[in-house]
């Protein structure tokens, strides 16, 4: 469900027309719904309480960055998942605690190591033996012990598209899973590390339950055999996953169905479980909005061009990605559909949003919304081709700020410096 609806045959983000933020903002933009996040997050608190499980629920900010977004999440009472040091400091900046942060990822540096240990985030998620020791190290000459969970790799194929899948043995991420039990010793052995937490992410936008499932009895397994060993491990960091409709037809497990795949395989050891989802808290939270700049007819095809561009929205482009595509202003019920494709202005072929898709007549000047845009959409996007990065709206019932500004090219310009025998 989301608050994006026609009111009067004008497409509004909750109880504010988007033709109305278009004339203030102009476009492209992206717009998120304040209702549509707080009803997504409750969704999904709820579904893990009724069944029993202590849950942390840490928003995976790599979904969407706009700080706007994720203290509008905090203040219901998400932690966050980051990446980076910049993700770090973003969330804190956004008003979440230290002690709900959990850092994830293959490649962190030493540099943001040392900032996530002065901070005294809540854990560390180790994916390697080097990260491992260069932790310690950093942790020990601080004189602390850091919270960590092992990241394992189950080798379970998510099924879901190639480069979003994350849980087989081929992938970069995490330690093998029959190697775990082994690294996890050597973690105990070392001076700067409190081993507490085995953690596991399998991939994103899944839309069956089954390698969940597959994952979580693995990681059971695993549980049992560290504490016969006499490891303490207190939390499980489930990552997160669970996948959104981008089409009518999709049909992903239920936050209820999710909640009962763990409580029913972990649910019986007493740890908390750590979760950290992005895409199913924003995804259909997010709208893009662009203006059509004209309809050139091809020699076999229609092409609709509009002003938006695979890189503000990539995700086309990347993954083969479908989004709806709505008309702002609502067409009549027995408006006739042809099959267009719908392109932006970037110098590239791959820059096409949607091929022979059917669609009511559109022509210059009519602004579009391509849905389900509020995951990976902003936080992926870049300045090829020196286009602007687009601005973000949040609306609240009757209301609306900008809560990014597009950056103007004087903004651009002034980030590039001359060397010396170029003045």
């Amino acid at each position: 469900m989301n608050h994006f609806t026609y009111k009067d045959g004008r497409l509004h983000a909750e109880g504010v027309p988007l033709a109305e933020i278009a004339a203030r903002v102009g476009t492209p933009f992206y717009c998120y719904s304040t209702a549509t996040l707080v009803r997504h997050y409750g969704v999904f608190a709820d579904a893990l309480r009724a069944a029993g499980l202590d849950a942390t629920i840490c928003f995976a900010l790599k979904a969407n960055s706009n700080v706007a977004v994720v203290r509008t999440l905090a203040r219901l009472g998400a932690g966050a998942d980051v990446v980076s040091e910049g993700e770090m400091r973003l969330a804190l900046a956004a008003g979440v605690p230290a002690g709900r942060i959990v850092f994830s990822g293959v490649g962190k540096t030493r540099r943001e190591l040392e900032f996530a240990v002065a901070q005294g985030i809540m854990q560390i998620n180790v994916e390697s033996e080097p990260e491992l020791l260069a932790l310690s190290e950093i942790a020990a000459r601080r004189g602390v012990r850091m919270p960590i969970a092992l990241r394992v790799n189950p080798d379970v194929d998510a099924g879901t598209h190639a480069k979003i899948t994350t849980g087989r043995k081929e992938n970069k991420f995490g330690i093998e899973w029959t190697r775990a039990h082994e690294v996890f010793r050597l973690a105990r052995a070392l001076p700067g590390i409190e081993v507490m937490a085995v953690a596991c992410h399998i991939g994103s936008q899944l839309t069956e339950v089954a390698p969940f499932r597959a994952a979580f009895h693995r990681i059971r397994d695993l549980v049992a055999i560290l504490r016969a060993d006499g490891f303490d491990i207190r939390r499980l960091d489930l990552g997160g996953g669970l996948g959104v409709p981008y089409e009518d037809d999709e049909a992903p497990p239920s936050p209820a169905e999710y909640a009962d795949a763990i409580a029913t395989t972990l649910g019986d050891l007493g740890c908390r479980i750590v979760l950290e989802p992005g895409r199913l808290l924003v995804g259909n939270a997010g709208i893009l909005v662009s203006q059509v700049i004209y309809v050139k007819e091809g020699a076999t095809r229609t092409f609709v061009v509009v002003d938006a561009a695979m890189n503000d929205l990539m995700r086309p482009a990347l993954y083969e990605a479908h989004h709806d595509i709505q008309p702002v202003t609502e067409p009549p019920a027995e408006a006739p559909v042809a099959p267009v494709d719908v392109v932006g202005p970037v110098c590239e072929t791959g820059d096409t949003f949607a091929r022979q898709r059917p669609l009511p007549p559109l022509a210059a000047g009519d602004l579009v919304v391509f849905r389900t845009a509020g995951a990976y959409g902003a936080s992926m996007a870049s300045t090829y081709n020196s286009r602007p990065l687009v601005p973000e709206v949040l609306v609240d019932g009757g209301r609306f700020a900008v809560v990014r500004a597009r950056p103007t090219y004087e903004d651009m310009l002034a980030l590039e410096n001359l060397p010396d025998w170029l003045s």
